[in-house]
């Protein structure tokens, strides 16, 4: 699992000089003290969760390689008036079908903190290589993301008010791929074309 620290950060707070708190996890600061609310919710956004590349026709035998966002876990740590300095992890289910070039793939995902159904606070943009290597057509990955900090204006506002969602970055075409609801799934014994 790769680790990585970021800070997630309104533009208008970063000058307060909020920081996070050392590269710890969230399990590794847990004390008695309960948090002031809920945690944001962390998800995959849907239309987002799946990539497919298709070289040429709609069909099984024109698949690249293809990706699938499988669990979003988040945990949080806040009291008082103090920020919400959260962690996620993300699992990634990842192919390579018949017209996939190479045997590596450079996959690139969002990581977006947002006011809970209004607006994005902030949203960054990552990568990661995977690796096909012995001809093997399947793999998985998993990321975590440690001290990703969501300010609040005073203590009455609690992380249920945001969201951190994930997504894989997609052209337009595999989006609109995805919002009709299009899958390539081979059932045993069925021809794959």
């Amino acid at each position: 699992m790769k680790s990585r620290v970021k800070r997630f950060l309104a533009a208008g707070v970063a000058s307060l000089g909020l920081s996070v708190a050392g590269c710890g996890s969230i399990g590794d600061s847990l004390n008695s003290v309960p948090n002031a609310g809920p945690c944001p919710v962390a998800a995959v956004m849907y239309d987002a969760s799946r990539l497919v590349e298709i070289n040429g026709e709609e069909r099984y035998s024109s698949v690249g390689f293809t990706g699938e966002i499988t669990r979003v876990e988040g945990f949080c740590r806040y009291t008082g008036d103090n920020p919400i300095t959260m962690e996620i992890e993300i699992d990634f289910a990842l192919g390579r079908g018949p017209t996939a070039q190479g045997n590596e793939k450079q996959y690139e995902y969002f990581v977006a903190v947002t006011r809970r159904n209004r607006a994005v606070i902030e949203k960054q943009i990552y990568s990661f290589d995977a690796d096909f290597s012995k001809n093997s057509d399947r793999t998985t990955h998993s990321e975590r993301f440690e001290g990703i900090v969501i300010p609040r204006a005073n203590e009455t506002i609690s992380g249920s008010n945001f969201e951190v969602l994930v997504g894989f970055v997609l052209t337009d075409e595999q989006l609109a791929y995805n919002r009709a609801g299009k899958r390539f799934r081979v059932n045993a014994g069925d021809s794959v074309d």
